[in-house]
């Protein structure tokens, strides 16, 4: 029997899909913070349940029976939120640099922050294994040594999603290699409808003044 929890789980995931969200309007760093928490959930648990399910069918439900399975699951689903944190904050960087005009470094540290806080909120999650810890630090390690002129690269910026579910997908390695491009290819195309609403509302110069108001009165 497939566990409640799960259940509304995929309840969830499938609401998910269907609801229309508001246009976000971006004017600091928290909201910041928060569209690219939530957006990034929401590319990375459609992309791989997704995937799952149209790889196993209407055997769907019952791969939830097996421990082993769920696990891997678990596994997967952090890695593939840690790729797409990290490739969204790459491109709202990007954004921000290419609104602004800011100074690298000023938008090194305000993403540094952001991703910081989004990373600190979730902790290290029971389910998510042993390679979480390293992923997390890999994501802190892009940003600080991004160069923020990706913008007009989209795939430069959006590398890591992608193949990270190509990556942690608990689906045999036979299959994974039929499916590839087409794999990729789908994660990118979740990302057109983040992208565009990231460019509608955000206002970069809002976000930068209340950052380094901020921080200077934190100093």
């Amino acid at each position: 029997m497939v566990p409640a929890s799960l259940w509304r789980s995929l309840v969830t995931y499938l609401g998910a899909l269907s609801r229309r969200r508001r246009q976000a309007i971006i004017v600091d760093s928290t909201g910041l913070e928060g569209f690219i928490n939530t957006r990034s959930a929401h590319v990375a648990q459609t992309a791989l349940y997704g995937y799952l399910r149209t790889r196993s069918g209407t055997r769907f439900p019952e791969l939830f029976t097996d421990d082993r399975f769920v696990e891997s699951i678990n596994i997967a689903k952090w890695q593939v939120w840690l790729a797409c944190i990290s490739d969204l904050a790459v491109y709202s960087g990007c954004e921000l640099r290419r609104l602004t005009g800011a100074p690298p470094a000023a938008v090194t540290r305000l993403m540094e922050s952001v991703v910081a806080r989004i990373l600190e909120s979730n902790g290290t999650p029971g389910d998510a294994g042993s390679d979480y810890g390293p992923g997390a630090d890999r994501v802190r390690s892009r940003i600080s040594m991004c160069d923020w002129q990706v913008t007009d690269n989209e795939d430069a910026a959006f590398a890591q999603s992608p193949a990270a579910l190509v990556k942690w997908a608990p689906v045999t390695d036979d299959l994974k290699e039929l499916d590839e491009e087409i794999v990729l290819n789908s994660v990118r195309f979740r990302w057109h409808e983040v992208k565009r609403e990231l460019r509608s509302g955000l206002r970069g110069d809002d976000v930068l003044v209340a950052f380094q108001r901020n921080a200077g009165t934190k100093g």
